[in-house]
């Protein structure tokens, strides 16, 4: 599987791509933290998928998740992103790309995974955004389609992250919770209730879901 050429705007926003506008700032310093406990984690010879959730929208997640996956991919990793958020999709937006063809065109099979990954501006590092907002999200996400998805993905990338809508909103990210091999949630300093992310984790427990760690944001 190779993934496709896209010619992106170079005009990518230094406010949200820290890891890469910004590589010398403290906060890419501390998402390089981040990645190195994780990867310390992880067994190194063996390939992962990872989902990122949060307990509701607006903590961090999207961001916290993208910059993570560049982390990854400057460490060496080769990364696959994937946008899961087939309700609010933002991938797309912060590296000002189409999000014309996706991932939900792939799980219903109108195109196939390769047409649809896109090649970032970080080496390593490929995306696939979510595609066309479809009627049946969740129907989507727990479908033999994912699972083939994944499958298919962890064969050509060492590392692949899934940004999940929020635990507490939808069942999208606990149904990928259970289908990928790691979860990690994005909690916000100030924002996130105490009560909230103890019912998130709660969710998460019941899906099965390896825990990897929690991330606060503090931005």
């Amino acid at each position: 599987m190779q993934a496709m050429m896209s010619l992106f705007d170079k005009k990518l926003s230094p406010r949200n791509l820290y890891a890469y506008m910004n590589a010398g700032s403290a906060l890419s310093e501390q998402y390089r933290t981040v990645r190195t406990n994780l990867l310390f984690a992880l067994d190194k010879h063996k390939r992962y998928s990872l989902a990122v959730t949060s307990p509701e929208k607006g903590d961090g997640k999207s961001v916290t998740c993208t910059n993570l996956a560049i982390s990854l991919a400057q460490q060496g990793c080769k990364v696959l992103l994937i946008d899961a958020d087939m309700r609010n999709p933002s991938l797309h937006t912060l590296f000002n790309v189409k999000n014309t063809t996706g991932l939900s065109n792939v799980l219903n099979k109108t195109c196939r995974i390769e047409e649809a990954i896109q090649n970032t501006p970080v080496g390593r590092l490929d995306l696939l955004p979510s595609g066309p907002l479809p009627y049946n999200p969740t129907e989507l996400a727990d479908s033999q389609a994912m699972e083939n998805l994944i499958s298919l993905a962890l064969e050509e990338y060492n590392l692949v992250l899934f940004d999940t809508p929020a635990i507490n909103q939808y069942s999208d990210a606990k149904i990928l919770a259970n289908q990928c091999d790691q979860l990690i949630m994005v909690i916000k300093s100030g924002k996130t209730a105490a009560e909230k992310a103890v019912k998130a984790k709660k969710s998460l427990s019941e899906a099965k879901a390896e825990f990897l760690g929690i991330i606060l944001n503090q931005r």
